[in-house]
């Protein structure tokens, strides 16, 4: 039979490190470019994000605390979404870094920029995908009671797709070419997708 380690999170997990991060992963990172209203430049990364729904196209990123991605977000009703690759992770992780809002991450982190066609963010230039998105939604995030809580999800519409065309075959993206890491558990772990890793399962019919 199974030993299996059962918490109620309310009442604490009972472990060296909360494994919720751990278990629910790895995680897409939502290498996300924002920029004020008064034109300073953001990039942050957030291990809490995905894709939503197809048509049309919305992801979103989910940040604790009210941090500038999403004041941006608000006001300007527009971000950037970069894929983070094994080439660039050093560079998102130092975009990462705590820094007063008048500070430039792109400039920080040593990055390069393109420019974006609909929106005004800028993009990361070496990033093989990025998504221009127009904000749909900003959710606070609540308890089962109702309460909320300083985590707000934001939502966007993807107006914008731009992709290396290095990443397609025959009309199809490969996955792993991209060499995209995403988020582990724990302080700093992370995993890159490699293409030893994949195998195919069809749907049933």
């Amino acid at each position: 039979m199974t030993d299996y380690h059962s918490y109620e999170p309310a009442k604490g997990h009972g472990l060296k490190h909360n494994p919720l991060n751990a278990i629910v992963a790895p995680r897409p990172i939502g290498w996300v470019s924002t920029v004020s209203a008064g034109g300073v430049r953001n990039l942050a990364p957030y291990s809490f994000f995905n894709a939503f729904a197809y048509v049309p196209p919305l992801i979103g990123f989910s940040s604790q605390g009210w941090k500038d991605s999403v004041e941006n977000a608000r006001t300007t009703g527009e971000f950037v979404w970069n894929l983070a690759t094994r080439g660039q992770a050093e560079a998102m992780n130092a975009s990462s870094a705590t820094v007063p809002h008048d500070v430039d991450e792109f400039a920080l982190a040593g990055l390069e920029t393109l420019p974006s066609t609909l929106v005004k963010p800028a993009r990361v230039a070496g990033s093989p995908v990025q998504f221009e998105c127009k904000v749909t939604q900003i959710v606070q995030l609540e308890t089962k009671e109702g309460t909320a809580i300083e985590q707000w999800l934001v939502l966007g519409e993807v107006v914008c797709a731009h992709i290396d065309r290095a990443m397609l075959e025959d009309g199809v993206y490969q996955t792993a070419r991209a060499r995209p890491i995403l988020r582990g558990g724990g302080p700093a772990d992370y995993f890159e997708i490699t293409q030893d890793a994949l195998f195919q399962m069809p749907r049933p019919t």
